[in-house]
């Protein structure tokens, strides 16, 4: 296990008076916690201190130090200090048998003592996530978080494009540590899948606003599909033309399968997994071109039409185009033409024509009965006059 931050705080003043010829003296400790693997100083001051043995001793009453002199071979206890003032001891690499109480042990007339209590905890490591079986699109997916050792127990959290899941969680106690478990549970569709789940563990034993992760890659199973890509978008008599089939699917699809309609490919065809290629391309290669893809979860096909161009026959229709707009404007301007003429004539017979007007027809019927007056037969006849 690396090495651990040392981790130190204070919890009770413990206070002892010495009676007799060195009354007066007096011992103070302090409690002090730790992180499993970290360093942990023991300290024991001393007040009015007249030269009286100091003893000091683990938490199985086993003596470490005698008046600054070791007296256990464990070279994880080192004396940093002995003084008038106070005796200090460093352990390093903190294991949870060395929790306990530390006797600081003055000797005068009568013997007295003060206990450091020193306390280990365990952090947290990189908790083990698994999946309880395999998700597939448009159903739930189960993961499971465990920490096997920690003290105190460790706090788990889930957490999915940056928010929070919210999570069962479970613990048992094993001895001084704790086994935490935690399990989430969401539905999942295919563009989930290789999306990052991350179950996070934390505990007094680490450093403040750390924590221990683990991050989940999602493995969501999925139908395939399937689309047909050409290497060019017009093709002519003569050409090479290459059609790739992108597939997607998981588990992805291992065999990709070519056909043309219900006609066999052209035996220049080479089908080669994903591609297509159609060497010296004739008008007979013409059809419908479909790949296919299948996986356990579902099949899918993707067509593409295939037209082959003659040059010849593109480049006369395309020479042909402007002869027939300039044919159909002549023919047009020659029928607007025809149309004016024939008013025109139609405007100039109407007027040079010959009529009788009323005014014309009166004179003649007026000198008619002129003429009948002055000759008249009889005197006796009356009158007549005629107006039109």
């Amino acid at each position: 296990m690396g090495r651990a931050r040392r981790f130190q705080w204070p919890l009770l003043l413990l206070w002892a008076a010495a009676a007799g010829p060195g009354a007066g003296q007096e011992v103070q400790t302090e409690n002090v916690t730790v992180a499993e693997g970290g360093v942990a100083e023991i300290t024991c001051r001393l007040h009015q201190y007249d030269g009286s043995i100091v003893v000091i001793q683990n938490p199985a009453r086993q003596t470490l130090f005698f008046n600054g002199t070791r007296a256990l071979k464990d070279e994880r206890f080192q004396l940093e200090e002995f003084s008038p003032r106070r005796v200090r001891i460093r352990l390093s690499d903190a294991r949870l048998e060395d929790e306990g109480g530390y006797f600081c042990q003055l000797y005068t007339e009568d013997t007295h003592h003060q206990i450091a209590t020193l306390t280990v905890l365990v952090a947290p490591e990189n908790p083990v996530v698994e999946v309880r079986e395999q998700a597939v699109e448009g159903g739930e997916v189960e993961l499971s978080c465990l920490v096997p050792r920690s003290r105190p127990a460790a706090a788990l959290r889930w957490y999915r494009d940056r928010k929070e899941l919210k999570g069962v969680s479970s613990g048992q106690e094993n001895g001084k540590v704790w086994s935490v478990a935690s399990t989430v549970r969401f539905r999942v569709d295919r563009k989930d899948d290789g999306g990052i789940v991350i179950c996070e563990a934390q505990n007094q034993a680490l450093p403040s606003g750390h924590s221990k992760q683990t991050q989940y890659v999602l493995d969501v199973q999925y139908s395939p599909t399937a689309r047909i890509h050409a290497s060019q978008a017009v093709v002519r008599e003569g050409d090479t033309l290459v059609l790739t089939c992108a597939v997607t699917g998981n588990p992805r699809p291992n065999q990709i399968r070519w056909n043309r309609g219900n006609e066999s490919l052209p035996e220049r065809a080479e089908a080669v997994g994903e591609t297509l290629t159609l060497p010296g391309l004739v008008s007979a290669d013409n059809g419908t071109y479909t790949c296919e893809a299948s996986n356990k979860h579902g099949h899918a096909r993707a067509l593409y039409v295939l037209v082959v161009y003659d040059p010849g026959a593109v480049v006369e229709a395309q020479t042909s185009v402007p002869y027939a707009i300039v044919g159909g404007i002549l023919a047009l301007l020659v029928f607007l033409i025809i149309c004016v003429l024939v008013g025109m004539v139609w405007c100039s017979v109407r007027q040079k024509g010959s009529y009788l007007t009323h005014e014309a027809s009166g004179l003649d019927e007026q000198g008619e009965a002129r003429e009948a007056f002055l000759n008249g037969s009889d005197g006796h006849k009356r009158k007549e006059e005629f107006f039109i």
